[in-house]
């Protein structure tokens, strides 16, 4: 007499639900990050600067985050993502902040254990980059999009 082994319908449900979710996470599944929500004078600036953003930041490639809007951006597997309008950070008001200037465009650095996250200074509406921790000790990335901030959006003084 032969016997089959039969799996319960559970275990079959959880294993095809893991497939599932792997699948979407190899066809492309976007990062997603909150959507900020300036003034309309501001977003006006950020429309600008999301037309003028490069294809490609430090080699990613660009690959805006969920949900689509034109006040995000991103590259790369989430490596590089840029939001613009975002509320003036706190730490701005701090004496010790640390700065940095690429190309004619001031930064402020807030280093975080994921990464580092660099918002602009003394520009007409604030944009925020973060990076993963694949440069947590690398500001490149904000070589390439010192120009396009600095066309888009205009200087505060």
């Amino acid at each position: 007499m032969t016997s089959s082994r039969r799996r319960p319908l559970p275990v079959l449900l959880t294993a095809a639900a893991v497939l599932a979710a792997a699948a979407g996470c190899a066809d492309g599944a976007r990062a997603s990050v909150a959507t900020p929500s300036p003034p309309a004078d501001e977003a006006a600036l950020c429309r600008a600067l999301h037309d003028a953003l490069p294809r490609s930041v430090a080699g990613q490639e660009r690959r805006d985050p969920e949900p689509a809007s034109e006040l995000t951006a991103g590259w790369g597997d989430a490596a590089i993502v840029l939001r613009c309008g975002v509320p003036r950070p706190e730490r701005m008001s701090d004496p010790q902040a640390q700065g940095i200037e690429v190309d004619g465009v001031g930064w402020m650095l807030e280093e975080r254990e994921e990464g580092p996250r660099f918002t602009t200074t003394y520009r007409r509406t604030y944009v925020e980059v973060t990076l993963d921790r694949r440069y947590l000790h690398d500001a490149s990335p904000l070589t390439d999009l010192a120009g396009p901030v600095a066309e888009a959006v205009p200087s505060a003084l």
